[in-house]
């Protein structure tokens, strides 16, 4: 009798551990198609923008002659953005990206005729249109990001995922450049 009621217990143990690991397994499952899914949605609009930047930089381009590095820098970004396989590249390439448009746009004040541009004031309209979404996109990322990671590093998590090769995801920085704000200017 008192060996029926062990191999019970033991098998009851035994029935608790699977079900909690195939709980755990399921859950950061989830988390990481969550992330793959929002930097998905991110990857389109990054698209996006990565297609009208040519665009932008033909017209500032006509403009700014002596600040051709700036030009050949978001050529490089925009090419090391489209041929990343890996999201973290990705999201390196956009981090970086987002340096250099900001320094487009803030070069841009320099010249008034490029301002008055219709061409140019209609894509400017056009990326700011996309780094909202992008800056939505971004919050959402972020927060599965987040999540992803809380999931893959609180116990009992961790113990399957690290031998799983679930690992922390890095986050979409935002730069201090542009944190900054320098009042309205007209």
């Amino acid at each position: 009798m008192n060996n029926i009621i062990l191999i019970i217990i033991l098998a009851l143990i035994l029935v608790f551990i699977v079900t909690s690991s195939i709980k755990i397994y399921n859950r950061l499952v989830m988390l990481n198609h969550n992330v793959a899914k929002n930097f998905a949605n991110i990857d389109v609009i990054l698209k996006q923008r990565a297609d009208e930047i040519p665009e932008l930089v033909k017209i500032v381009k006509k403009y700014m002659e002596y600040e051709e590095d700036l030009i050949t820098k978001v050529t490089s970004l925009r090419t090391q953005y489209l041929n990343a396989s890996k999201n973290d590249d990705k999201v390196k390439a956009t981090n970086e990206l987002n340096n250099t448009l900001a320094n487009i746009m803030a070069v841009s004040e320099n010249y008034p005729d490029l301002k008055a541009n219709t061409s140019f004031l209609s894509l400017q309209g056009r990326v700011s249109e996309l780094e909202n979404h992008l800056a939505d996109r971004r919050e959402l990322y972020n927060d599965s990001v987040n999540l992803y990671n809380i999931g893959v590093n609180e116990f009992p998590g961790l113990l399957l995922a690290k031998p799983m090769g679930y690992w922390n995801k890095e986050l979409l920085q935002i730069s201090e450049k542009e944190k900054q704000y320098h009042g309205v200017q007209f």
